[in-house]
């Protein structure tokens, strides 16, 4: 088992983790998201004994990794795949680390037989390419048959085999009763892989809590209903009858109804009522990837700005104040193919940490009001427009190198001419 208490850290003025508390449990597969940024990769060097805490501890199975007798046996860990000398052939690399830990030379060929690099065993690793880096990388996490195992990013530059044996070998580590921890930014592979959520946002604790009360919480259930095309009067009987009801219920663009505030038998039940006749009725809830989004918009520090030449984005406030990361507001009421729901975008849910406050004297967010008692931030004047371009010239002969160039110069350019 890990487990944080309070933990904290520092770089100079630059608060990467602050009062982080968790607990990751054994026979399951635990999840750390957070944007970039979020203090993931420090929390897990923390938890490696890599990184001081400035404050509070993590330990693993009750002792700091830097006590834990031969760690390596007890813990493995994928941290950076490329922390391999390039020099060194995959089995070298395997058989240092084993020496090391006084783990016998028979489990460096089984491992190998795991991760698929048998018959890559003798190759150089400099030569490898990111993925058979990343099967590398996991081939050293597993050489010491731990409890332990922390895994960052580990399907980066996998194929789709490489992805679903990843996925099928971290549930089979957990269902041996291993605690498994593992961090990623692929929220379908996360939906499918991990049993526990560890979510954070700019170093504090966000939520903590099974994949489908995260949903759950960060989502709002709806209905699609589907009357006969070309019967209006259906679907606004229905409308009207739903409404009457209770329930919320809104167009969308296909001519369906989104219908909230209702389960599905009473809606089949009002439908019968009226004597609407139903071409759909389908239950639907949010991916993990639009409930994170939700949690997460108000935590992302790094964000892609409009590109007004190529009209790639909306123009800026297109959903006003609550815009998402992608242009638009996840959950906001009314926007099509977004459910409404009843948290608010960067809601923080009951029991978890505050989000952190900006430093004093920072300026605030952009769309971000004030503090009270601080002076108003003046408006940013539009820029001018630029002066007119200047007519295009034809552009000129190439120059004839100088007399000076150097010698090896003078020999390229003779041979890319030949």
């Amino acid at each position: 088992m890990i487990e944080a208490v309070g933990l904290t850290k520092r770089y100079g003025d630059k608060t990467a983790v602050y009062n982080l508390s968790f607990q990751v449990l054994p026979g399951a597969v635990t999840g750390f998201l957070g944007p970039n940024g979020s203090g993931k990769s420090t929390t897990m060097r923390m938890i490696l004994g890599l990184d001081e805490p400035t404050a509070g501890h993590v330990t693993v199975g009750g002792y700091p990794f830097r006590k834990l007798p031969n760690a390596p046996r007890q813990v493995g860990a994928l941290l950076d795949a490329k922390a391999v000398h390039g020099g060194r052939s995959a089995r070298q690399h395997l058989l240092c680390l084993a020496q090391l830990s006084g783990i016998p030379a028979r489990r460096v060929d089984e491992v190998l037989g795991v991760v698929g690099l048998q018959n890559v065993a003798r190759k150089r690793s400099k030569g490898f390419s990111l993925g058979m880096g990343q099967r590398l990388g996991i081939a050293a996490a597993l050489l010491g048959d731990p409890q332990v195992l922390l895994f960052d990013e580990p399907v980066n530059g996998l194929d789709p085999e490489g992805i679903l044996w990843v996925r099928n070998l971290m549930k089979q580590l957990a269902s041996e009763g291993r605690t498994v921890f593992v961090s990623s930014h692929l929220m379908s592979e996360m939906a499918l892989t991990a049993d526990q959520l560890i979510v954070i946002g700019r170093g504090q604790l966000l939520a903590d809590m099974s994949v489908k009360d995260f949903i759950s919480y960060n989502s709002a259930d709806f209905a699609r209903v589907r009357t006969p095309d070309g019967e209006p009067q259906q679907r606004e009987k229905l409308t009207a009858a739903l409404s009457e009801a209770g329930g919320q219920v809104l167009p969308e663009q296909d001519g369906a109804l989104r219908v909230t505030g209702l389960p599905l038998p009473r809606i089949s039940d009002l439908a019968h009522t009226a004597d609407v006749r139903l071409w759909e009725l389908s239950p639907h809830q949010a991916s993990l990837e639009e409930a994170y989004m939700r949690m997460t918009q108000g935590a992302v520090d790094y964000r892609s700005t409009a590109d007004q030449r190529a009209g790639l984005q909306q123009a800026a406030g297109a959903y006003g104040p609550q815009g998402g990361a992608y242009g638009y507001a996840p959950g906001a009421p009314g926007v099509p193919g977004q459910p409404p729901g009843p948290y608010p975008p960067g809601t923080v849910m009951p029991g978890y940490a505050e989000p952190p406050a900006p430093p004093q004297g920072a300026a605030p967010a952009h769309g971000a009001a004030p503090a009270q008692g601080a002076a108003p931030v003046p408006p940013v004047a539009a820029p001018a427009q630029p002066p007119a371009a200047p007519p295009v010239q034809p552009p000129a002969a190439p120059a004839q190198p100088p007399a000076s160039a150097p010698a090896d110069l003078t020999k390229r350019d003779n041979e890319d001419a030949r």
